[in-house]
């Protein structure tokens, strides 16, 4: 038997003392009084005792002593009769009691304002804010688009309510979007949903709510709920504010349309990924125009007015902006986009110009820059079948495969390579359209074998999807194989000798640097993309239809087309030479890529509203980027389509797009973005 060691005396102390103390507060207030006064008698007697006047007698000692003690612990020092004694620390106790106690008081105000400040529980009294409800990983790219909108403005405010805590949200947005200038940012904490918590915001005077649909697979249900608790705040059947929400699903695409009201809305995230995607697969490099329109940082849409243009021609409109590309009209509070070049500007329009802000438009005659003998003959191209490499499957890629189809060549093939069932991406091609096919070979896309076994270098462009998280899957895993992908598919393109346009979906932003492309390639972050769209609809509610015409299968679009088509090539050539060339053949050019260029950071290129009076050499390898109709082939004598032209679509084209009074119009007088 093992003997036990008895404690030592230090460490029974110490456990006597801890056992004490746990008895509660007339512990601690003995242990006080304990410890105070074996400090305080001695050190008073030393001073007494030691003193130059001390009495001479021990009585008189003792009173001197407990006058010293009485005064440093504030009991009063009152010496004579017992009775006085008793009354002056008496009332000395009931003193120390009220001040100790009302410093608790204010103590314990203090701290429970600071923590309700610190949750984000207090009212904003705000006047034209920007609210943000929800958090997900687009919340950065909302917040610093607001940020750089402000940029410009003598005062803004930004307000974020989310189900996080306070502090951590100001610290996530401060380390990702940086610096916010003029911009100030505020956070609030608590759901949404509630009402209650939602009125912290003060949405009834903020200038446009912008709603993020959350990561997870309940976004749109909570969006839905979100648009709810909105109106529940306005004590009304429609929010006051404009409304900006975005949702996956297109089974929540009516019932969040109908949650925001008339001046709600709603983009269907999926669909504008899928058409983008489907977009840049069939011209590489129109990603990174998609970015700049989106970007504040770059030149994008704004509405403007001059009374000097009214009675002239959009034909003529198209060179009278020295450093404004003019793109459309706002009419009767409905955009409209590369109109006819004979439309004749009326008092009330409002001109649709991509410039670098809202009051940067210049009125400039630029026809003296134009030189007709530098304008190339359009050469008719016929359509040739198309082939493109699906690698990757998800919820999206249906809609990828029919998007890209309707504008496919007759006899076009996309092949899919997934792990996914036949009778899935079977039943995802069958659109009873008979002018393309669809053809799948099951395959992990993140073995080199599944590769290696197709033939590369016969297809025209290759998408990289990313699949969906699955269950208990970490967030980061679909990017993780999509980057394997790229890798492997990199291998290959350096073994053929031949680099495919490659158009790769991510969803973290952050992911991009690590993705092996080539410099320019298309890398579209959902996520970021849907952010950038819905900033700038809640900068400028019109905006809505105008990218809901610019991002549709049959609507007019952004197309990069040859720059020999436009002026002769080893010709040196103004940029308003391009756009009477365009103009004659019914588009708006609105920019250029160098092909000299296009490996290069960080335009890659690209230049967005070049100065009508630049001049540079043209080259075969060049390209001109026109806002022109999907189908409009370009060709010499082509007309341009009236503006009932642009409805004409079929009713599935119409669903699944931005909801609200967008696209009727409402003749509201259209705000700066």
């Amino acid at each position: 038997m093992v003997e036990q060691r008895r404690p030592r005396v230090g460490a029974r102390a110490r456990y006597w003392f801890d056992t004490t103390l746990a008895r509660g507060t007339s512990a601690l207030v003995g242990w006080l009084v304990v410890v105070c006064l074996a400090l305080v008698v001695p050190a008073s007697a030393v001073l007494v005792w030691t003193g130059p006047h001390a009495p001479a007698t021990l009585p008189g000692k003792l009173t001197e002593v407990w006058r010293l003690t009485g005064e440093t612990l504030r009991l009063g020092g009152t010496t004579g009769a017992p009775l006085r004694v008793l009354l002056s620390v008496l009332l000395a106790l009931v003193a120390l009691v009220y001040v100790s106690t009302l410093v608790g008081l204010i103590t314990t105000g203090l701290t429970e304002r600071l923590i309700a400040l610190r949750r984000g529980r207090s009212t904003l009294v705000e006047h034209g804010h920007v609210v943000v409800l929800g958090w997900s990983e687009q919340v950065f790219t909302v917040v610093g688009e607001l940020v750089a909108a402000g940029a410009n403005q003598r005062s803004s405010a930004v307000a974020v309510l989310a189900d996080r805590d306070k502090t951590a949200m100001e610290e996530a947005l401060y380390s990702k979007v940086g610096p916010t200038g003029r911009t100030r940012l505020i956070c609030r904490s608590g759901p949404s949903a509630d009402p209650a918590v939602l009125a912290l915001t003060s949405p009834a005077t903020a200038d446009s709510v912008i709603v993020l649909p959350p990561d997870d697979s309940r976004g749109d249900a909570d969006v839905v709920k979100t648009l709810l608790a909105l109106r529940a705040t306005a004590a009304g059947d429609d929010v006051t504010a404009p409304v900006v929400a975005a949702v996956r699903d297109s089974g929540y695409l009516l019932a969040a349309r109908l949650a925001a009201g008339e001046r709600g809305i709603v983009v269907e995230s999926d669909t504008v990924t899928a058409r983008l995607i489907a977009q840049a697969a069939r011209r590489p490099g129109l990603s990174l125009v998609h970015r700049e329109l989106l970007d504040f940082a770059g030149d994008e849409f704004y509405p403007a007015f001059h009374p000097s243009l009214v009675g002239r021609d959009f034909g003529d409109v198209l060179l009278s902006y020295g450093n404004a590309s003019a793109v459309g009209l706002i009419r009767d509070g409905a955009p409209w986009l590369n109109p006819p070049a004979r439309t004749v500007i009326g008092p009330d329009d409002r001109i649709i110009v991509i410039a670098a802000d809202d009051d940067t438009a210049e009125l400039a005659d630029c026809t003296r820059f134009v030189e007709e003998r530098l304008m190339a003959v359009p050469r008719p191209r016929e359509p040739r079948p198309e082939r493109v490499l699906v690698l990757g499957w998800n919820r999206r890629a249906p809609l990828i495969l029919r998007e890209w189809g309707r504008n496919a060549p007759p006899g076009s093939v996309a092949d899919v390579v997934a792990d996914e069932d036949g009778a899935t991406v079977r039943a995802a091609c069958d659109t009873g359209d008979a002018d393309w096919r669809c053809v799948h070979r099951r395959g992990d896309t993140t073995r080199p074998e599944t590769l290696y076994g197709l033939d590369i270098t016969s297809y025209d462009s290759v998408i990289v999807l990313g699949r969906d998280p699955r269950p208990g899957e970490p967030p980061e895993e679909p990017d993780n194989r999509t980057l394997v992908t790229l890798l492997v598919l990199r291998h290959l393109e350096q073994r053929t000798g031949r680099e495919l346009p490659v158009v790769t979906e991510l969803a973290d932003d952050g992911n991009r640097p690590l993705a092996p492309l080539g410099p320019g390639a298309d890398v579209i972050i959902s996520g970021k993309l849907v952010g950038l769209l819905m900033a700038q609809i809640s900068q400028n509610r019109h905006l809505a239809a105008v990218f809901d015409e610019l991002f549709s299968a049959g609507g007019t679009q952004v197309h990069l087309r040859p720059a020999a088509d436009y002026v002769q090539p080893g010709q040196e050539a103004s940029f308003a030479t391009v756009v009477a060339a365009a103009r004659d053949r019914g588009e708006c050019a609105i920019g250029y890529r160098s092909h000299a260029d296009a490996g290069r950071a960080p335009g890659y290129g690209l230049r967005v509203n070049p100065p009508k009076a630049d001049r540079r050499r043209w080259t075969t390898g060049d390209e001109v980027v026109v806002i022109a109709g999907a189908g409009h082939a370009g060709g010499s004598g082509s007309v341009p389509r009236s503006r009932d032209a642009r409805h004409e679509r079929d009713d599935g084209d119409r669903d699944g797009r931005f909801g609200g009074d967008a696209r009727a119009g409402d003749g509201a007088e259209p705000t700066p973005g």
